[in-house]
């Protein structure tokens, strides 16, 4: 049996899963992203089982249509949007994912997001630039103590950063379609309208899922409402914020930053203007990259091709 690993940009696939304990099996592992169809379509001839690294490669009915030997698709993440599940079970591929729970289920997003915040408030980016050229103290940073922190979605994650909030001592303000007071109070936030949490936060940070009615909801007209001392932060999905919209208001100075781990189109093209687009701290979807959460993720890919092979999937996602 054929199984391709895909998108394994660190080169971590083949220590962190344990693919030695699958019989007979053949482990091919690809560690550049592959955008085009007819190239992903070679890539994976003749593979049965293909490993999926979040949401990083499209599997559309046409993909399924150019793979006539797959069977089983794992991807990492117990939901991933670029899946098309229908076309998937219209084609007989088996499609199963991977929790994050016990240990793994750690606030290492929730981090990153913090990481971003301090590094764009403190200008440790251009700091760091700044000092290796010869320059020393170029900038002035911004406290969080005393200012607010709005967060758009009160999910586990947001609401975790919304607790990290308040140990700096800040004003914590949310807001999702359907968050209600109460609900924002037992994360310790306070509840307010959409347009509010806009124009009052100092920090703007989005956690919310992609869906048809998140994809473009930070547009122009909430980063217009913004302060101009203000910082947006995006740890959540590209698509959530209008990046035209995002890289007009940092040019013109609408808002004074932003935070980015999460792109429209990733790997983010070379040439993008957000590239050259000032006062920003760009990551590469970094938010759920550690070494325990990979492990995890690997150990249960390897568990679920395992239960594949024996006729009792595990994890299995549905339309």
């Amino acid at each position: 049996m054929k199984i391709v690993v895909l998108d394994d940009y660190q080169r971590v696939a083949r220590d962190l899963a344990p693919f030695d304990s699958l019989p007979g099996v053949e482990v091919e592992v690809l560690h550049e992203h592959i955008a085009g169809l007819d190239e992903l379509a070679a890539a994976l001839r003749g593979a049965e089982v293909v490993v999926a690294m979040r949401e990083r490669t499209p599997f559309r009915a046409g993909t399924f249509d150019r793979l006539p030997d797959l069977r089983l698709l794992v991807t990492t993440g117990m939901a991933n949007a670029a899946i098309d599940l229908r076309a998937a079970a219209a084609h007989g591929v088996t499609v199963t994912g991977t929790t994050m729970s016990g240990s793994a289920k750690s606030s290492n997003t929730t981090e990153l997001t913090w990481a971003l915040i301090l590094a764009c408030l403190r200008h440790v980016v251009s700091e760091d630039r700044a000092l290796r050229d010869g320059r020393w103290q170029t900038t002035v940073g911004t406290d969080l103590a005393g200012s607010t922190l709005g967060v758009l979605g009160l999910g586990r994650l947001g609401a975790q950063v919304a607790r990290i909030g308040q140990a700096f001592d800040m004003r914590v303000l949310a807001w999702s379609q359907n968050l209600t007071p109460d609900r924002a109070a037992e994360a310790g936030a306070t509840w307010v309208p959409k347009d509010e949490l806009f124009a009052t936060a100092d920090v703007l940070t989005v956690h919310l899922k992609l869906s048809d009615r998140t994809t473009g909801l930070v547009g122009a007209a909430e980063l217009a409402a913004m302060k101009p001392t203000a910082i947006l932060v995006n740890t959540s999905r590209g698509p959530i914020v209008d990046e035209n919209a995002l890289v007009t208001a940092l040019t013109t100075g609408t808002i004074a930053g932003a935070g980015l781990d999460v792109y429209d189109t990733e790997p983010l093209p070379a040439g993008h203007p957000l590239r050259d687009a000032p006062n920003t701290v760009l990551l590469p979807h970094l938010g759920y990259v550690t070494e325990r959460a990979y492990r995890s993720m690997y150990e249960q890919i390897v568990e679920n091709i395992a239960a594949w092979q024996t006729g009792s999937p595990l994890r299995v996602l549905t339309a």
